[in-house]
């Protein structure tokens, strides 16, 4: 018989698959933005470099380059990603809501289900936006549009720090989207299949 309150039994997920995912997401992923992350992108501004090399040249090309920082593109994809499941353990919270009752009563299995499709949705819309924002390759030179700063600045070329760096580090976060997405999906089969268990035994 298991004593915990349900309140402690919530911070986990109901399947395995999603228990996984929680320690993928949460240790790897975060750890791999948080820590690496910076070392690779932190100081990319700064030795952002254009020819000419004027300073107001530099951050016009470099805001032309990055209308986003990956940093903060990516902490909000984790923010945004979590907001689905925090959703549904708050509802679980409030109804008192234990890890047995999501898989044996429909309507909690349903609102679960639901998190996790919302998850794979954000997941997806977020790598659609990378694609979008940063491509899947980080060019050594960006030829820089500075013609409002002067017509002799109108292709300006611009040198990108640690390109081949950034290039691997953008693979490695279009990996660990897929990663969750196919984690999520096999979560949504695991619930589904438990579920079909406990209706067959009842």
């Amino acid at each position: 018989m298991n004593n915990t309150p349900p309140g402690l039994r919530l911070l986990r997920p109901p399947t395995v698959t999603g228990q996984f995912h929680t320690l993928f997401f949460g240790s790897v992923r975060m750890f791999f933005l948080g820590v690496l992350g910076f070392a690779v992108y932190g100081n990319e501004a700064l030795h952002f470099s254009c020819d000419p090399d004027r300073r107001e040249l530099n951050l016009y090309c470099y805001n032309q380059f990055r209308p986003i920082t990956p940093q903060v593109f990516w902490a909000l994809q984790l923010v945004t990603v979590l907001v689905p499941g925090a959703a549904f353990h708050l509802y679980a919270a409030c109804k008192n809501i234990d890890q047995e009752e999501i898989l044996q009563r429909a309507v909690y299995t349903v609102f679960y289900i639901i998190s996790v499709v919302l998850r794979i949705i954000l997941e997806i819309v977020a790598f659609w936006l990378q694609s979008h924002l940063f491509g899947f390759r980080v060019p050594a030179l960006y030829a820089c549009d500075a013609g409002a700063l002067g017509p002799a600045l109108a292709a300006a070329r611009c040198m990108v720090p640690e390109h081949f760096e950034k290039t691997v580090f953008l693979s490695a976060m279009y990996t660990f989207t897929v990663i969750t997405v196919l984690l999520c999906v096999a979560e949504v089969f695991e619930v589904l299949h438990r579920r079909l268990g406990y209706s067959t035994n009842q």
